[in-house]
């Protein structure tokens, strides 16, 4: 089971759309990178090749 991570002041921003996007701060308190081609990944994963940096 993975670890819950408590959201904290700027770890997100609301897109204009509605979304709640995650910033890099919250990524790198999560520690891992999941592959979903998130928009603030500091892991620097490649969707066409699906591997990282």
């Amino acid at each position: 089971m993975k670890k819950i991570i408590p959201i904290e002041e700027g770890d997100f921003y609301w897109t204009p759309e509605g979304y709640r996007c995650f910033t890099e701060q919250y990524h790198l308190k999560r520690g891992y990178c999941c592959e979903s081609s998130c928009r603030h990944c500091p892991y620097g994963f490649n969707t066409k090749t699906h591997s990282q940096k």
